[in-house]
């Protein structure tokens, strides 16, 4: 029993990150060390250079000596089976000589992220260094994942399309490394960010939306720390980039808007959101059993039925919100449900909430229930505020394009009042059925809203 309690600890897979701090926490060390926490992976680290930087500056930078550097990972590697190993800044020859002599000696699988500028501009590998990454670490390097500009210096040529892509990571990959992912963050374009791995001859292509936000300190650091992570975990090569990605995408999507300038990216976001999960259920299925108990719930369920759903924290997708399967229907003796909450139990509503954290990210919740003007006469004298949307006016592009039509109509109620409502509603279309939905902070929160309006009708 005692051996199945702690398989777990006694196997957590081991990373390790040779790179150099950063005091405003958002790169290099302790940036690597929150991407392995939050994809499960013990992280131990090599210091190669301490900086004095923020979100806008580098003001100071000391480099470790590259003996100190030597025994830093000795002291690991002797002691601690370390599954992979990734690289940042390096800065010296003397260090870089040093970490693939002991790299030779253990043939770990390596991550390069061949760090030469910092995002202000300041030199993190000196110029006579990068002749050593070539020789000496990238024949043993698994993967490298150079942006635009380092590929250019790699490569010493310029970078513009995707075609220029494939023709680097194929001269980078003579150089030695087993795998090569280019970042297009850097290319021109307004839709989406294109990153290219060539591996085994083959080329993968990996996009994701372009986000224009200002949370991008960190960025490299991340995403080589969650391929290492995923490597040490036995992933493949190609199965440990798309995690990545998928990674760092969330990670910049909500990262932290600190500091004056680029703030940091937030790996930590999927962490928070596996340890939500348990409680937003909770919180759905305690709300679910409080209206079914009200004696007039059935009265406001409409024809589709009432749904009633909760989105996690920094929820992304269908999958991050929780919902009634099914729907709780009108039986003639009461609300019932057929299923208990689950995720990706609603598409309706759960198409609302996704747009709503464009605008608040504490709106994570909503019901449903029949369009009826007393009802909002009811909410309005209990100083709810109310907004709608007309379908009518819904533009044909819109209406063509699956899952469009709630955002447009959400986006549409926040700009008629200026904020978020308590409440929108529409009075249906061709097809549709009349809607008021209810919006609150939690599924009890809407809850509670709509058992105040039936509270008074019962009264009334």
């Amino acid at each position: 029993m005692n051996d199945l309690k702690w398989s777990f600890r006694d196997n957590i897979p081991v990373a390790m990150t040779i790179a150099g701090s950063d005091s405003c926490g958002g790169a290099g060390i302790s940036a690597d060390l929150k991407t392995f926490a939050a994809l499960g992976v013990y992280g131990t680290l090599v210091i190669t250079a301490v900086t004095a930087q923020n979100t806008y500056s580098l003001l100071k930078m000391q480099i470790i000596d590259a003996d100190l550097v030597e025994k830093q990972m000795e002291a690991i590697l002797q002691d601690i089976s370390v599954n992979a190993a990734k690289t940042g800044m390096l800065y010296s020859p003397d260090i870089i000589e040093v970490v693939a002599k002991v790299l030779r000696q253990y043939h770990i699988p390596l991550v390069v992220d061949p760090v030469i500028k910092a995002k202000c501009g300041a030199t993190l590998l000196l110029k006579e260094a990068i002749a050593y990454l070539k020789e000496e670490l990238l024949p043993l390097t698994t993967v490298i994942t150079p942006n635009i500009k380092e590929t250019e210096i790699l490569c010493g040529r310029k970078v513009k399309t995707y075609e220029d892509m494939i023709v680097a990571a194929k001269e980078i990959h003579n150089m030695g490394p087993k795998a090569v992912l280019i970042k297009g963050g850097h290319l021109p374009g307004t839709e989406a960010v294109l990153d290219v791995l060539y591996y085994e001859e083959r080329i993968w292509k990996f996009k994701s939306p372009r986000l224009h936000v200002k949370t991008t300190h960190g960025t490299g650091c991340v995403l080589s720390a969650a391929i290492t992570a995923e490597l040490a975990k036995g992933k493949s090569i190609v199965e440990a980039v798309r995690v990545a990605k998928e990674l760092i995408t969330s990670s910049i999507r909500f990262g932290l808007n600190i500091g004056k300038g680029y703030g940091p990216v937030n790996p930590m976001v999927k962490l928070y959101k596996d340890a939500a999960k348990y409680k937003v259920l909770k919180n759905v299925e305690k709300a679910m059993r409080l209206l079914i108990m009200h004696t007039l719930s059935e009265r406001i369920a409409p024809e589709v039925g009432i749904n009633l759903v909760e989105a996690i924290p920094y929820a992304e997708c269908l999958k991050d919100v929780v919902g009634i399967p099914g729907r709780l229907r009108a039986t003639g003796r009461g609300l019932k449900a057929a299923l208990p909450p689950d995720f990706n139990a609603s598409s309706h509503l759960a198409r609302y909430v996704l747009k709503l954290q464009e605008y608040s990210p504490n709106i994570r919740a909503a019901v449903n229930i029949r369009f009826s003007e007393e009802l909002l006469e009811i909410a309005k004298k209990l100083g709810f505020s109310i907004s709608y949307y007309d379908r009518r006016e819904e533009p044909a592009e819109i209406k063509k394009k699956e899952g469009m039509s709630i955002p447009w109509g959400v986006e549409q109620a926040i700009k008629r009042i200026g904020k978020v409502p308590d409440i929108i509603y529409h009075k249906g279309d061709w097809g549709k059925e009349p809607m008021i939905v209810i919006l609150g902070k939690s599924a009890e929160e809407v809850v509670r809203k709509l058992l105040s309006i039936l509270d008074y009708l019962k009264e009334k």
